[in-house]
This record gives structure tokens, C-alpha cells and sequence, in this order.
């Protein structure tokens, strides 16, 4: 089966690269060890890994994908998830979805046997067959454009549904993580604040992340919601893991991403920590379900 293509509504490839292509090695230094570059859930006593594996883990749970055929993943990062459903979960193909060839090659180079890294949109995707669950973390904030209008920004979420909807086998599940506006209102431009102004510009061109509305009316009648979560409090605690993982590599950091680069993630990473611990910033974790259309 495969899926009518559609222009893409968000951030271009070379919005995606400018930020995810710095340098992979950039990122290893205050990424934990599955590469996981979102939120991760945290318990008391955990380390990065073991909370981002518990992240993992749980979307996989959330969307039924444990044992599954085929499993698609929307934005699949350096393959976090993809391993995890193949070595860990007894998945029989995994598919990951990347704008960033570099984030494609890292998965390429793991050799993980049933993983399949595609650079490509999922405008662009076509699925061979039906897939049994998708899971997309941390690429759903990517999906509107700054200078999208209201309409534009649930027509293009709204067609994102659409096709994970057309894509899953009846009965299916998406579990789906994006960061979002909490108590922070959307402004235009010339009222943004100096942070967010910053973030939009130097660290997230052409991304503007969704309101917990655009989410609702977007997937009505194509998925039920059935479960939500804002974590807010555990992006604030990996953003202050990383900050601090960074700091301790500012040699290494500074000679790969330069002096202007590392000043630029480490305030990033503290204005997100400071977002994202007082509600400024959401985290949506949503499990929702296949709706059988009539």
C-alpha cells in the first residue's frame, strides 16, 4: 500500500541539517548512549540512559509494538528507538523517517539487521504495507512553519494524521511525544521575546511547535485519544542533564562546534531548562488510536 504524497508543511531539509547535522560527534558528548536527542521519563535514582530507555520503552508499550511485524518511526533521531524495537522488542522491520543524512548514516553504520533508515519526509513516505504501530518522538514540533497561519497549521498536522491513519493496520496505535506551547502564548514575530525570538532563529529555523488544541482538532476523526501526559518537569530535567554533560565537554565541544557553537547550545539548553520547568513549555506524550473510518 502507499500513501498520495503532499508538500511538506514544516521545517525544509536544510532547516532539519542546519540544526541535526553539526556533527555527530558534537552530539556524543552530552547525549547519553542511545543517542536520544527528547525528553526522557525520569524516576528517582536514574541515570540519562536509564531514563531515556524507560522513554523508549514506554512508547513502544503505548503504541502495542512489542513483537509486532512492521513498526514506522517519524523522526527517528540517531535509531534509539529502531534498536530497541529490533534487539530488544522482537520486531520483525523497523523503518525510521529522517530529513538529516547524517542522523541516516549514524544508523546505517550500526549494522542492527531488520532497521531501515529512510531520508525522507513523511509527506514523502510510501509504505510497502501496512504498518502495525508508528511511534514518532520529538518531530510532530517541526511540522509548522514560523510563518504558518492558523488554518495552514491544522491543515498540515491534520494531513500528517492522514496518512498515519491510511499507513496503519486497523486497530493501530500511535504514540506520539512533541514539545509544545504551554502557558506560553504564539505571538508574532515583532512581540516575540528575546528567548524564544532566539530559539526560533538560531536553534529551530522554520519550526514553530503545536498548542494542545492544534493536536485535538487536528486528529479528530482520524485517531482517539486515548491517553495524554505533559511532562514538562522531565524535559526540564534532561535539558539541565544535558547543559551539565556540555559543560563538562566544553574543550571538546568548543573545538568541534566552535566557541560560537557551544555558546549558542549552552544557552539553549538553559533557556529550555528554565521553559520547560516552570509550564512555559509542554511535553505531550499522547497514545492514540486508529479511529475505523466508514
Amino acid at each position: 500500500m502507499s500513501a498520495i504524497n503532499v508538500d511538506n508543511p514544516g521545517a525544509s531539509s536544510e532547516a532539519i541539517q542546519y540544526h541535526y547535522d553539526v556533527g555527530n560527534e558534537f552530539y556524543r558528548l552530552w547525549l547519553d548512549p542511545t543517542f536520544s536527542y527528547s525528553g526522557a521519563m525520569w524516576e528517582p535514582g536514574d541515570t540519562l540512559e536509564t531514563a531515556q530507555l524507560r522513554k523508549i520503552d514506554f512508547h513502544i508499550a503505548q503504541a502495542g509494538a512489542r513483537g509486532a511485524e512492521r513498526v514506522l518511526d517519524v523522526g527517528c533521531g540517531w535509531g534509539g528507538v529502531l534498536r530497541r524495537l529490533a534487539e530488544t522488542h522482537g520486531v520483525g522491520k523497523a523503518v525510521g523517517l529522517t530529513l538529516s543524512r547524517a542522523q541516516a548514516e549514524w544508523i546505517a553504520g550500526l549494522n542492527v539487521p531488520n532497521v531501515e533508515a529512510r531520508v525522507e519526509s513523511w509527506s514523502e513516505h510510501e509504505a510497502e504495507a501496512h504498518y502495525d504501530a508508528i511511534i514518532s518522538i520529538g518531530a510532530f514540533e517541526h511540522f509548522a512553519r514560523l510563518d504558518s497561519s492558523d488554518s495552514e497549521r491544522i491543515e498540515g498536522y491534520r494531513a500528517f494524521f492522514a496518512r498515519c491513519h491510511d499507513w496503519l493496520k486497523p486497530g493501530g496505535r500511535l504514540s506520539l511525544q512533541t514539545f509544545a506551547y504551554g502557558s506560553a502564548r504564539r505571538r508574532e514575530e515583532g512581540q516575540r521575546t528575546a528567548g524564544t525570538q532566539f530559539l526560533a532563529t538560531e536553534i529551530f529555523p522554520e519550526t514553530d511547535p503545536p498548542r494542545l488544541a492544534d493536536l485535538v482538532a487536528a486528529s479528530d476523526g482520524l485517531f482517539e485519544i486515548e491517553a495524554l501526559r505533559n511532562d514538562h518537569k522531565d524535559y526540564a530535567a534532561t535539558c539541565k542533564e544535558w547543559l551539565k554533560r556540555l559543560r563538562a565537554h566544553r574543550h571538546e565541544a568548543t573545538r568541534l562546534v566552535g566557541k560560537d557553537g557551544f555558546t549558542r547550545y549552552e544557552r539553549y539548553l538553559q533557556l529550555s531548562t528554565v521553559g520547560f520547568d516552570i509550564g512555559y513549555l509542554a511535553l505531550f506524550r499522547l497514545t492514540l488510536s486508529r479511529i475505523r473510518t466508514i
